[in-house]
Parts: C-alpha cells; sequence; structure tokens
C-alpha cells in the first residue's frame, strides 16, 4: 500500500513539475525550437552530402539517396505553425530569425521554393555518382544562403 501512495505522490510531483515548467514557457518557445530542429535535420543531411561531395566522406550511392529522401521530406513538411509573427530575434530571445522574414513573406516563400525544387533534384541526382551528387548540390546551397542572408541575423 506504501509503494502505491509514494509512486502517485511521486508521480503527481512529476506532473506538477511538469505544468508548471510549461506554464512558464514563453509563448513562442515551442514554435522556435521546432523550427531549429527542422534546421539542425537540414544541416545533418546536408552535411552527409556536402561532405561527400567535397570527398571528406566517402560517396555512397545508399547513404546519399538515404540523405537526399530525408531533406526532400523536410522541406516537404508543413512549417506554417513554425513562424507565428512576434517570433524574431527583436522580440524573443534565442532566435535569429529577422523581423525581414514576416514583412517580405513573398521573398521567403520564392527562396523555401528553391530549396524544395533543389532537394527534389538532389534526389534524383544523389545516387548517380559523385559527380551527379556535386552538380546538384550548388541549388540548395544557394538557397539556403538567399534564405539566411536575408532572413538570418548573424551570430
Amino acid at each position: 500500500m506504501f509503494k502505491k501512495i509514494a509512486l502517485s505522490v511521486a508521480t503527481l510531483a512529476v506532473a506538477s513539475t511538469a505544468v508548471f515548467a510549461a506554464s512558464h514557457a514563453g509563448p513562442f518557445d515551442a514554435a522556435i525550437k521546432a523550427r531549429q530542429a527542422q534546421m539542425e535535420l537540414y544541416q545533418y543531411n546536408l552535411v552527409i552530402l556536402g561532405g561527400m561531395a567535397q570527398g571528406k566522406i566517402e560517396y555512397n550511392a545508399e547513404a546519399a539517396t538515404a540523405a537526399a529522401n530525408n531533406l526532400a521530406a523536410l522541406v516537404n513538411l508543413d512549417q506554417s505553425t513554425y513562424w507565428p509573427a512576434g517570433s524574431d530575434s527583436s522580440a524573443v530571445e534565442g532566435t535569429r530569425a529577422l523581423p525581414a522574414l514576416w514583412e517580405d513573406f513573398p521573398g521567403v516563400m520564392a527562396e523555401a521554393g528553391k530549396l524544395s525544387e533543389g532537394a527534389a533534384a538532389m534526389q534524383t541526382a544523389a545516387g548517380g555518382g559523385l559527380e551527379s551528387l556535386q552538380g546538384a548540390l550548388g541549388p540548395i546551397g544557394a538557397a539556403c544562403g538567399g534564405c539566411h542572408k536575408a532572413y538570418r541575423a548573424s551570430e
């Protein structure tokens, strides 16, 4: 009986702590964490593809194809809730998203379209040999850089 009561009290304490922490989180914390996680996953897969393209990682068609497929899947996730208005670097700590992102939504969508096209081309190219992979990497890098230069604060 004592073990059941102790377990119930411990469970209640853990749950109360989680509720307290969530109630004190900023209103944009989850969205900012989600978009930063998305960027980390982009980076993870691009490090594999870029490493192969640069000769830092031995080219492997299966690994390249898997990374390209991951990248294409990530690009196609619905990210609309990751970017609530007011979650930019001038209003919230812990993000590098510039206010310009919300001020120039058509420009953001154009860059997102370029990334989507680049990821689709990489899916086709990644398993077709090192030269094919290398040729498909440039448009992805340009799309990433275009968005980051315009809409992300430097470190």
